[in-house]
């Protein structure tokens, strides 16, 4: 029997690990977010990665189960192509990132709209004030085109 100390707890790896857990308890985190989190307190690169490696072994880091309570907290407000962006941002794979996004943005747009606007656009100044909106919200094109042209708003094309 030996008695050096065990070699990650020498080089602060139970110190980094902790702070780590200390993150991911208050809510989950993409292992690229909890990586720069972490690199200003990690006493190597290596104790990092070792860290980091550990956490995913454990199932304690997911970047799955990131971005599916990253793109679920989005979703009440941002269309598709915003949650795939901030995802990405925040160094989720972009095959999760598209696998996570919210398929039925038409129906979501809709009731932002709804939310947002209790009257229909009565002129063309108004209804290209709501398309900049939905934009920023991340909704594509073809998407605000239809929210907006479901009925209840006037045709942006077509008004003279």
């Amino acid at each position: 029997m030996t008695d050096e100390p065990d070699p990650p707890a020498a080089s602060g790896y139970v110190e980094l690990r902790a702070r780590a857990l200390r993150h991911l308890v208050r809510r989950e985190h993409s292992r690229a977010e909890l990586a720069r989190k972490l690199a200003p307190h990690s006493p190597s690169p290596e104790v990092l990665e070792e860290v980091l490696q550990d956490l995913v072994r454990k199932k304690q880091l997911s970047d799955e189960r990131y971005a599916e309570a990253r793109a679920h907290q989005l979703a009440r407000k941002y269309g598709a192509a915003r949650i795939r962006h901030d995802l990405k941002a925040h160094g989720v794979a972009e095959a999760l990132a598209a696998r996570f996004s919210p398929q039925d943005d038409l129906a979501k747009a809709r009731a932002i709209l709804a939310r947002k606007y209790r009257q229909p656009a009565t002129d063309r100044e108004e209804t290209a004030k709501r398309m900049r909106f939905l934009q920023s919200r991340g909704f594509s094109h073809d998407v605000i085109r239809s929210a907006l042209n479901s009925g209840t708003e006037p045709e942006l094309a077509g008004e003279d």
